[in-house]
């Protein structure tokens, strides 16, 4: 039976420094998130977002406390399983798209079934080029990433954070490089993954109109979660 928590993060502690010169980034973050909500993380500036989101998603190790992903504790493994449960459980898309400029769209979607020695069939090649319909795009599969918008950038990069189909999608200022327009594009997008496919999504964003549309909203400040607000009702 698939537990309905998909995050459950108990007691988060991150330090940086050490010494007398170490500072605490978080102080103790609980965080529970059920299967298909769309959730928006906010705060201001050195509020410790991005940290926050790296220990959820495994990139980084707490000083204390623990993380689960749909079951799985993240603590309980090595470097090279948490890697594979990275790979198969989380989807991460980033400010930057971090596109590898030799490789064609549907390449550079299909690079992480390529480290799990996949990626090759004529099936996953399809649903690579399926991600990139999904994502409105599916023209542009064989092009390079210099032949592209950002807004057509960024969609390639959210095709390729899905293609593993991840249980937990985490994005972390995924339209802070994009204009109004784009920006616009990609929560639309976020949205219809959500509430068509029923993916489960993290955001960590400064954009107050996509916090707002968000279902459920958590706040951030030096380090301690100080709201938590579901939204859902006021969805757009």
């Amino acid at each position: 039976m698939v537990s309905a928590q998909v995050l459950v993060a108990r007691g988060l502690v991150r330090r940086l420094g050490t010494g007398a010169a170490a500072r605490e980034v978080l102080r103790g973050i609980d965080i529970t998130i059920d299967a298909g909500e769309f959730v928006s993380l906010v705060g201001p500036s050195g509020s410790g977002k991005s940290t926050l989101l790296y220990l959820l998603g495994g990139l980084d190790h707490p000083d204390a406390g623990s993380v689960e992903i749909a079951g799985e504790d993240l603590a309980a493994v090595d470097d090279d399983d948490l890697a594979k449960l990275r790979n198969r459980l989380i989807g991460f898309v980033y400010q930057f798209h971090f596109l590898l400029p030799e490789f064609t769209a549907l390449e550079n979607v299909l690079m992480p079934l390529w480290a799990r020695g996949g990626g090759r069939s004529r099936e996953d090649r399809a649903w690579g080029a399926d991600l990139l319909g999904r994502v409105g795009i599916a023209e542009k599969a064989g092009k390079l990433p210099r032949e592209l918008s950002g807004g057509e950038q960024q969609r390639v990069a959210v095709a390729r954070a899905l293609v593993n189909r991840p249980r937990l999608l985490l994005a972390d200022e995924p339209t802070g490089n994009l204009d109004s327009v784009n920006a616009k594009a990609v929560y639309d997008l976020f949205r219809e993954l959500n509430g068509g496919f029923s993916q489960t999504i993290l955001v960590v964003t400064h954009d107050a109109d996509w916090a707002a549309r968000s279902d459920r909203v958590l706040r951030l400040l030096d380090g301690r979660l100080v709201g938590d607000e579901r939204r859902r009702e006021e969805r757009a």
